[in-house]
């Protein structure tokens, strides 16, 4: 298998906008940690990290902050506008994706309600119910082959965020392609540029909308919220909207996909399911581990040089976190079985694959409960499910940030 990873200026990696070969481009990051100079479109640079226990370390270093004030690039005019990966980056801190310290603390707080444990469990018997109202909605066409990302990976977390929210599901679709275009890689300047504005427009209207007819979900409580009477502007309200339905829906929609795929391309493995030997709670972890649903975080910037081993990121640099890579870890993971293998047998390590630190995904466990309700009732409806291609014929959607299939062909009662 070829690398698809080249060096570029000043011998950096250079990422693969089209992802053509993700398990190759994991490992030759991982061997080129911890630590290791990365290029994204346009010749952009900044640090990776790429091994587990330096991505702790630095995760939890305050020195590191997600504030773009801090990123000479970015500041110095070297990002354009039309950048696309631009996305990653809030322009101004008022969500929990732009914010530390304090600041940070105050956001996840009043938007916790979300994801509170609490808010989570109360959500199960509708999980359910959504689950089986899919299952009962693809029965039509399970003898042909249908697109199960779209039909059902998508619709459910997009469900059930969108009932949390407030998103009528007639707009379901449109969110579905804004994203696509939103998180990719090599989407063209001028369309980049008009989908950040449609998005940032959908949630104004939403707010307005929100304000003058007040319902029972989370974006009312929002425009509500208030800690001792410290409550959020609509900027805050309208990035955190932007980074709760976005990140809300796409991850489990990548962790379904990403599990059907491992599973049925693992025949032994998913045996061992069969068999009761191993739980889907088991069955959810391995999967963020050995393909997780983010391959790279995108940004940290370093307020002072910070020393990692013999290399230094120099004060207003950038770090990525590379998930993929760092689910590659053999100090973590262990040689045998191999970091490349799914083995819902393994017994060393955690992924981290939800992040690390102040900034670990609020979502984490929502989305655990997600997978861990889907995929048995998926299975159980369909226990002959395949795919309907070859699995190598299966291509990522172009993303350095996602790890996200363009779709999941399959045969549900082959």
């Amino acid at each position: 298998m070829s690398c698809p990873v080249q060096h570029g200026s000043g011998g950096a990696f250079v990422l693969d906008p089209y992802v053509t070969d993700l398990p190759a481009e994991r490992e030759a990051l991982y061997a080129a940690g911890p630590l290791t100079r990365v290029e994204f479109p346009e010749g952009v640079t900044a640090w990776g990290v790429t091994h587990h226990e330096t991505a702790r370390a630095l995760l939890t270093d305050s020195r590191l902050v997600k504030d773009v004030a801090h990123w000479d690039d970015f500041q110095n005019g070297r990002i354009s506008q039309s950048w696309p990966l631009l996305s990653t980056i809030p322009p101004t801190p008022t969500n929990l994706l732009g914010t530390d310290g304090a600041e940070h603390r105050r956001l996840r707080l009043l938007t916790a309600k979300a994801f509170s444990a609490r808010t989570v469990e109360r959500l199960r018997p509708r999980i359910h119910e959504l689950t089986t109202e899919l299952l009962d909605a693809m029965e039509p066409a399970a003898d042909r082959p249908l697109d199960l990302k779209s039909e059902f990976a998508f619709r459910l977390p997009m469900s059930v965020i969108g009932e949390l929210y407030g998103v009528a599901p007639s707009e379901f679709p449109y969110l579905r392609d804004m994203y696509v275009k939103f998180f990719s890689s090599v989407t063209g300047p001028e369309e980049f540029m008009r989908v950040y504005a449609e998005l940032e427009q959908y949630y104004d209207d939403m707010i307005a909308a929100k304000r003058a007819e007040p319902g029972d979900d989370l974006t009312t409580e929002l425009l509500q919220a208030g800690e001792d009477g410290d409550a959020l502007t609509d900027l805050e309200v309208r990035g955190t909207l932007q980074v709760t339905v976005a990140a809300g829906h796409e991850t489990t929609v990548n962790l379904l996909c990403n599990a059907v795929r491992a599973l049925l391309a693992h025949p032994a493995q998913f045996a061992l399911v069969k068999e009761g030997k191993v739980g889907w709670d088991t069955v959810v972890e391995e999967v963020l581990r050995y393909d997780p649903p983010t391959s790279n975080m995108i940004f940290r910037f370093a307020t002072e040089d910070i020393e990692v081993g013999d290399t230094v990121i120099a004060k207003g640099e950038a770090l990525m976190v590379s998930y993929g890579a760092i689910s590659r870890d053999r100090a973590e993971h262990g040689e045998d079985p191999h970091p490349a293998a799914f083995d819902l047998t393994r017994s060393q390590g955690r992924h981290m694959s939800f992040g690390y630190g102040p900034h670990v995904c609020p979502g984490a466990a929502l989305a655990r409960m997600e997978g861990q309700i889907a995929l048995p009732m998926l299975f159980e409806r369909y226990p002959d499910l395949r795919l309907a291609v070859p699995d190598q014929e299966l291509a990522n959607h172009p993303s350095i940030i996602v790890n996200s299939l363009k779709e999941l062909p399959v045969l549900l009662r082959p």
